[in-house]
C-alpha cells in the first residue's frame, strides 16, 4: 500500500459491522481499532481505564462544548501543562482524548476505525473512505440474541437502548445524523450482501477510488 488509507466503519447495533471491519483488516492487511482506542486513550491520558470504558460512546449529559468547537479545533480540556483539566465535562474530555488518539494514529499509518465518530473526527484526512453497515431488524435481533445468549425480546430491547445511545452520541458531536447516507461514502446491508459481500464491496470501492 503506497499511501496511508483511512477506513471508518459506522454500524447499526447487531448488523455485523465489527465482523466486517475485522475481515476487511485481514483482507487488506490494515490494523483495525475498536476498543483498542480505549486502551490507547487510557495510556495517553493517565485516566483510569474503567472510567473510559464506562463512558465509551455515550453523549455528554450537559453542555455543548464540542458542538461549538469541533473535534479538530477544540483544546479538549487541555491545561497549560498538556494535561486534562477537571473543569471540562468528563464525557467531552473522553471524546477529546479519543479524537487525539485517532488523529495521531491516522497521521502515521493506514488504519480502520470502528464507530466513535471516526468519519467526522478524521474528515479532513486525505485518503479517507467512510462506510456505514446496516441490516434488517430481524437479522440484527437474531445476531444479538445468539451472541449474547438472550431471548429475541431481550435482544430487541438491547438494540433499541444501545442504538438510541449511539445515535445521540454521534449526533451530539458531529452536527450530522447517525446512519444518514449523506454522511458516508458507502452504505451497505449485511442482510442483502452478507458480511463477506460487504467486505468485497468496500475493497471494490477503495480500489475504484485509487486508495489501494
Amino acid at each position: 500500500m503506497k499511501k496511508n488509507v483511512i477506513v471508518t466503519i459506522g454500524r447499526s447495533i447487531g448488523a455485523g459491522g465489527l465482523e466486517v471491519a475485522k475481515k476487511l483488516s485481514d483482507r487488506i492487511s490494515v490494523e483495525m481499532f475498536d476498543r483498542e482506542l480505549i486502551l490507547l486513550a487510557a495510556k495517553e491520558s493517565g485516566i483510569d481505564l474503567s472510567f473510559l470504558e464506562n463512558n465509551d460512546e455515550k453523549p455528554a449529559s450537559k453542555g455543548k462544548f464540542f458542538r461549538f468547537f469541533g473535534a479538530k479545533n477544540s483544546p479538549y480540556g487541555n491545561d497549560m501543562n498538556g494535561g486534562y483539566s477537571n473543569n471540562i465535562l468528563s464525557d467531552d474530555r473522553l471524546f477529546g482524548i479519543q479524537s487525539d488518539v485517532m488523529l495521531e494514529i491516522a497521521s502515521k499509518k493506514s488504519c480502520i476505525f470502528v464507530g466513535r465518530c471516526a468519519d467526522y473526527i478524521l474528515r479532513d484526512c486525505p485518503n479517507l473512505f467512510s462506510v456505514f453497515i446496516q441490516a434488517d431488524l430481524e437479522d440484527r435481533i437474531a445476531r444479538i440474541s445468539q451472541n449474547r445468549g438472550i431471548t429475541p425480546e431481550e435482544a430487541e430491547k438491547f438494540i433499541e437502548k444501545a442504538e438510541r445511545r449511539r445515535r445521540e452520541y454521534y449526533n451530539y458531536y458531529t452536527f450530522k445524523q447517525w446512519g444518514d447516507s449523506a454522511s458516508y461514502d458507502l452504505c451497505l446491508s449485511t442482510t442483502c450482501f452478507g458480511v463477506d459481500g460487504c467486505v468485497d464491496m468496500i475493497i471494490d470501492g477503495l480500489t475504484k477510488k485509487g486508495l489501494i
